[in-house]
């Protein structure tokens, strides 16, 4: 039932992202990934808290697996081979087109594999060693892994959803990208977040202040050609040329290179 229910959003996810953008979303309907994803922790969630709660109960209570019929075993482990190749299949997907839904999808389904595979364990913890109590203990350490594999999907989609970018390295690239242009000096207020599988950036550049406006826009046009060349998956770039040492800016306000600088040394010193 939670595969059937994880799927619908899925499907429903998939359609509101094809959606272009409107006056309501100038920036398209990406983040319904995102918003997708996150429910879908919520449903892990609640299978690993279900999956607890039944392991304590039989550790507290002493309560035995029953066996099941010879077809229920079979098709227990059918399932587990073709969620093998599902949850295989999801992950390769999402990785490829860098959709948090479909790697969730898939990992949900990964712990359909465990919880199955608990089953056919459990059966052999019983009635082959005679020790269900270790059917039990199985069974909450499996819930404890479902429960930490939610939780990361549930604080993966946050980046998103908060503006965020996960891999900061994209500044580094961005940076890298402008320096190559002997034209453009000081890049600031740089700004990149995640909106579905797409990137947008933001970003400041100072330029000598007597070449004419031509010459400036075609300037900002080969800086925003660079970084589209190194960058994948680039929804729009926003380039806002100042003359040189004109620029005023607040220090919250996006990322220059010594704050990039710093952080990578407090990530490298960690």
């Amino acid at each position: 039932m939670s595969d059937v229910l994880t799927s619908f959003i899925t499907l429903i996810a998939a359609k509101i992202i094809s959606r272009p953008p409107d006056v309501k979303f100038p920036y398209g309907y990406g983040k319904a990934e995102s918003i997708a994803a996150k429910i879908i922790s919520f449903v892990i969630f609640y299978a690993g808290t279900q999956l607890a709660f039944t392991a304590i109960t039989r550790v507290i209570k002493g309560r035995h697996t029953e066996i099941p019929s010879k077809i229920a075993i079979i098709i227990t482990i059918i399932s587990i081979i073709g969620k093998l190749g599902l949850a295989f299949q999801q992950i390769k997907a999402g990785k490829s087109c860098n959709s948090e839904m479909l790697i969730a999808n898939g990992k949900n389904m990964q712990n359909d594999i465990l919880i199955s595979f608990s089953v056919l364990l459990g059966l052999v913890f019983t009635y082959v060693l005679k020790a269900p109590i270790l059917d039990a203990i199985t069974g909450l350490l499996i819930s404890i892994w479902i429960l930490k594999i939610a939780f990361e999907i549930f604080i993966q989609t946050n980046y998103e959803l908060m503006d965020g970018i996960k891999d900061a390295s994209i500044y580094e690239t961005i940076f890298n990208a402008i320096d190559e242009i002997k034209e453009v000096q000081n890049p600031h207020r740089v700004r990149a977040r995640k909106i579905g599988d797409k990137i947008s950036i933001g970003v400041d550049i100072e330029v000598d202040g007597n070449i004419t406006l031509q010459k400036a826009h075609e300037i900002a046009h080969e800086v925003e050609k660079n970084i589209r060349e190194k960058i994948n998956n680039v929804l729009d770039i926003r380039i806002h040329v100042e003359p040189v040492g004109k620029h005023l800016y607040d220090e919250f306000e996006g990322i220059d290179k010594e704050k990039y600088n710093k952080f990578k040394k407090e990530i490298n010193n960690k």
